[in-house]
């Protein structure tokens, strides 16, 4: 889907497609050779190890709806169309995941038709609730919002977290270039919030963006994505609302945390948000580690946040196999982290932030 297109760090070609809910390329066995190895930060094995808060999956329910109604051939295409549960989870193995907490990222547009926005919301969801099910240690799950429709959105989100035991919810960046804190999402947030709902934020791609010759669109655009949805619930005060929500930004908050200086001046001669809700939103979101990798990212995140704010994630399948290793031993490797710190991002930060898989877990 658009708003994964791309996003395989520099390992292959770009992808398009309207369902771009994984990506997976050929787990080989070099995977276990570009591994970083039994970690002291990530446990040894399965078993007590990492939690990838940023992790994609395309189950055979959602695979052949994508097949029935046109969105994926029923042979050969994108490699992201032909997700392998076994190929997950030795690549899971290979790193010291424990679980991943799964979502599918599809664009709000290829749900612009209300009854495919309902029927496909919900397949997506009760296909990965399977997944859950079948599985309850490796796998939790964001379920799917369609945004266009927030009546249906509202609906969705009652019937997954209270039905389908969701660990939280996946909202797109933007829906037809609307951003979060539009006033159109209010009464979904409004649910939101009663519900105490983890809201897992993923970026769909800019509006009419025109490219950049030999820049591919997840490099920036999808980091400016994800800036402009955080500046938009923080500019309309989403977030002081809404004081129970809990927000994840993917790829380290995109540029967030690294404009504050620029965001604060425009807050103090009237251009931008109030400097003070701003500092107080940078403090509240999470960021995931998927791209950007330590050690570029970390040192301005623990500044700007505190490493209690920071949650490990791969973008698997998006992310192929050995950058996924390469990744994680660079986190590993990360002089700005300490035990205490790499303890909680590979994994008790996640515990306490999503207590539904907390408790699968035994935790």
């Amino acid at each position: 889907m658009r708003a994964e297109e791309n996003e395989q760090a520099a390992t292959g070609p770009s992808r398009r497609g309207v369902i771009r809910t994984a990506a997976l390329a050929s787990a080989t066995a070099a995977v276990a050779g570009l591994s970083p190895g039994p970690s002291a930060f990530a446990g040894n094995g399965p078993h007590g190890g990492r939690i990838d808060t940023h992790h994609h999956a395309l189950p055979p329910a959602m695979r052949r709806w994508a097949i029935d109604h046109g969105l994926l051939p029923p042979e050969g295409g994108p490699r992201w169309g032909n997700w392998d549960l076994a190929k997950t989870l030795d690549t899971m193995d290979a790193v010291g995941i424990q679980t991943g907490v799964a979502s599918a990222p599809a664009p709000p547009t290829a749900f612009r038709d209300r009854e495919l926005a309902a029927s496909g919301a919900r397949v997506f969801n009760e296909s990965l609730a399977e997944l859950v099910r079948d599985h309850p240690t490796r796998f939790g799950f964001f379920a799917y919002l369609p945004l266009l429709h927030v009546d249906l959105a509202v609906k969705e989100a009652a019937y997954a977290l209270d039905e389908l035991g969701a660990d939280g919810v996946l909202l797109m960046a933007n829906a037809d270039g609307r951003y979060l804190g539009d006033p159109v999402f209010e009464p979904l947030f409004a649910e939101l919030d009663r519900r105490s709902a983890v809201v897992f934020t993923h970026p769909v791609g800019l509006a009419d963006a025109r490219p950049v010759p030999g820049i591919e669109e997840w490099i920036a655009d999808f980091m400016l994505d994800t800036t402009r949805t955080a500046l938009s619930l923080i500019g309309a005060g989403t977030l002081d609302r809404h004081k129970r929500l809990s927000v994840i930004l993917s790829h380290a908050g995109g540029f967030l945390p690294y404009i504050g200086g620029r965001v604060e001046h425009a807050g103090r001669v009237g251009e931008g948000p109030n400097p003070e809700a701003f500092r107080r939103a940078v403090r509240r979101f999470y960021y995931d580690t998927a791209m950007p990798a330590s050690p570029y990212s970390t040192p301005t995140l623990l500044a700007a946040t505190g490493h209690k704010q920071l949650l490990y994630g791969t973008d698997w399948p998006q992310v192929l196999a050995p950058e996924v290793a390469r990744a994680a031993k660079l986190l590993d490797d990360d002089p700005t982290l300490n035990a205490k710190a790499h303890a909680a991002v590979n994994r008790g930060n996640a515990l306490r932030l999503l207590p539904t898989l907390a408790r699968r877990l035994g935790n």
